[in-house]
């Protein structure tokens, strides 16, 4: 496996955590807080990809 694809599942994993425990402080509902992970899925995996370049 992939170095870099390690590290992007850690800080994909670390992102998630953080984001978990700032939901009630930001008043995420569900929707906000699922909206916020698939950006920022996308977003890593379009990083992910311009390393193949």
């Amino acid at each position: 496996m992939d170095s870099g694809l390690i590290l992007l599942i850690f800080l994909a994993i670390l992102f998630a955590w953080g984001l978990n425990r700032m939901r009630r402080a930001l008043r995420l509902g569900p929707v906000g807080y699922a909206g916020i992970v698939i950006v920022f899925i996308l977003v890593v995996l379009a990083l992910w990809g311009r390393t193949f370049r």
